[in-house]
């Protein structure tokens, strides 16, 4: 759990500093395991701090 809220905080402060990304352009800023990305994406969306759009075949994540 420690590992997922210092992945969603790194989320939180990459999307803060560079504005709407890809999740694929994402996972690269962040260089982090794909899983506990993944796990920290959701609890970040369900806390309500991001919004996550589909956008042809990929999803653009960006701060609420």
């Amino acid at each position: 759990q420690e590992e997922i809220g210092t992945v969603a905080g790194t989320i939180w402060k990459t999307l803060n500093a560079k504005g709407e990304l890809t999740l694929a352009q994402l996972r690269k800023q962040i260089n982090a395991k794909n899983p506990v990305t993944d796990w920290a994406i959701g609890w970040l969306a369900r806390e309500g701090k991001i919004v996550i759009k589909q956008e042809k075949r990929s999803l653009r994540i960006r701060l609420q």
